[in-house]
């Protein structure tokens, strides 16, 4: 690959480069995107085009007829795409009989033969050219910067697979989370498979307090040292964390072992009682273990663990106040509110100051957990979020699983979880029962304080609306956690503002 500031070139050896070209971009477009394929007839565009559906379908048997009479196929994949071929085409005003324009505002479209309606199509298209160069090809990428970007990080990845001797993998999408993590897994023989972690530098953003951004204060990890560190440090307390086979720190890329496809929640996305309860027993036996803080991660670089002091709690429990309440009653707090909120938040941190503290993974949950079968013990129970681990109150990553933010947890379920974890922890010996109770529901409250705020800002600054999908079950989860005697105060500022459990 070659750079210049007008265009990406890529020099294609063979047909198999032109498909993993358009396999890559399968990983780097997105809704809204149009990819114009230009070339003569055998230059590889209906090839590569075949191989952007199917990996989007990841599909490798996926049909792909020509489009050249229908003038388009839709796919519904993924990312819904329509593939167009407009070699017939006798205008361009023929587009909107097409449906191009609802093809683009929901998905990608791919169109062959652009300059068939050069004019009709979107001023900011990903042009790509495919020219015959010797025995093979040149593939030049013209795109605006956003776009760009993300076709420049797919290749950015594909030459770090490269020098890991993985330069001809096949790649294909895993997942995305609320964060700028992103994942893919590399299929390989016999049905094994990679995990690559694809988690690029992103830009400081604006100061909230002291003059520092947002991750800074609330301690969340900004580059792959932490994930490392943590990988490490939990392997050698006999816990599963993935093995790291390769990190390349300064463009973000981690290549991970895969811990498996199996998770806690069944087919129709409800909790497996066994799985959760297995989950209950390792958080009790990573509790009962000592951590070091400080966690060598190369010859100059040392991860030390931060604690969850009382700033990052209360800037957490603040997203409460400045997204959810304004977004609840469609006013910003007053500043009597959020004076009396903060007091209250430094009465509930002074009680925390005598809970038992630990390492805390920070968000132990259904999407996080892979369940292993085949394992024994703790080991069944595989880990693969915790770059954001601090040290602080055990009953926060308790409360994360036990109130599930992405699936309900029954009253019953929950006694369960409960009382195999408090158990587990008796049978250790010199366990403060009491005191761990009551920095429980300290710990939900905060929690779930925190994801009410999160949802909204997800929803209006981030474009994620998918999320507020999880509003109610929030919200029923902070009014079983402010039931507790200490959590009175809150539970009082709540009611006066009109924070409360959803109607049922």
């Amino acid at each position: 690959m070659s750079l210049s500031p007008d265009a990406l070139t890529v020099t294609l050896a063979d047909e198999a480069d032109t498909i993993r070209l358009g396999e890559d971009l399968a990983l780097a477009l997105r809704t809204g995107d149009c990819l114009a394929l230009t070339g003569d007839l055998g230059a590889g565009k209906s090839t590569l085009a075949r191989a952007f559906l199917r990996a989007m379908a990841d599909d490798p048997d996926l049909e792909v007829p020509s489009p050249t009479f229908t003038l388009v196929q839709a796919y519904d994949l993924r990312i819904p795409v329509a593939h167009f071929d407009f070699y017939r085409l006798a205008d361009g005003s023929e587009l909107d009989e097409l449906g191009f324009e609802e093809a683009l505002n929901t998905g990608i479209c791919l169109v062959e033969w652009p300059e068939m309606a050069e004019s009709e199509l979107p001023q900011n298209r990903i042009r790509l050219i495919l020219e015959h160069e010797g025995d093979g090809r040149r593939a030049t990428i013209s795109a605006d910067a956003p776009q760009r970007q993300r076709i420049e990080r797919v290749l950015t990845i594909r030459d770090f697979l490269s020098r890991q001797g993985l330069g001809t993998a096949k790649r294909r999408y895993l997942t995305g989370d609320a964060s700028v993590r992103a994942y893919e897994y590399l299929p390989l023989d016999h049905g094994k498979r990679l995990i690559l972690m694809d988690w690029p530098r992103q830009p400081e953003g604006p100061p909230v307090l002291d003059g520092k951004p947002y991750p800074k204060v609330a301690h969340i990890a900004e580059d792959a040292y932490p994930f490392v560190a943590l990988a490490h440090a939990l392997r050698e307390r006999g816990f599963a964390a993935p093995e790291i086979l390769a990190a390349d720190y300064d463009r973000g890329i981690l290549l991970l072992e895969d811990l498996g496809t199996d998770g806690v929640l069944d087919d129709e996305g409800r909790p497996i009682a066994e799985r959760y309860l297995e989950s209950a027993r390792f958080l009790a036996a990573l509790h009962e273990k000592p951590v070091v803080r400080d966690i060598p991660v190369t010859a100059d670089h040392t991860h030390h663990i931060p604690e969850f002091d009382r700033t990052a709690i209360k800037m957490e429990a603040r997203l409460l106040i400045d997204w959810h309440l304004p977004w609840k009653r469609g006013t910003p707090a007053t500043e009597a509110e959020r004076q009396s909120y903060s007091a209250i938040w430094d009465g509930l941190v002074d009680r925390l100051e005598r809970a038992e503290k630990n390492l805390l993974l920070r968000d132990f949950h259904s999407p996080n957990i892979i369940w292993r079968p085949f394992e024994k013990g703790v080991r069944r129970i595989g880990l693969i979020d915790f770059q954001d681990a601090m040290i602080g109150p055990t009953a926060y990553d308790v409360a994360s699983l036990v109130q599930d933010a992405r699936v309900t947890i029954s009253p019953d379920l929950r006694r369960q979880l409960m009382e195999a974890y408090l158990a587990a922890r008796r049978a250790q010996g010199g366990f403060d029962e009491d005191g761990f109770l009551a920095a429980w529901s300290i710990m939900a409250a905060q929690r779930n304080c925190k994801l009410a705020g999160l949802w909204v800002r997800l929803m209006q600054r981030d474009g994620k609306a998918g999320y507020m999908k999880h509003m109610p079950r929030t919200l029923a989860y902070l009014a079983t956690a402010l039931e507790h005697p200490d959590l009175a105060p809150l539970r009082d500022w709540c009611a006066a503002v009109g924070i409360g459990a959803p109607e049922s």
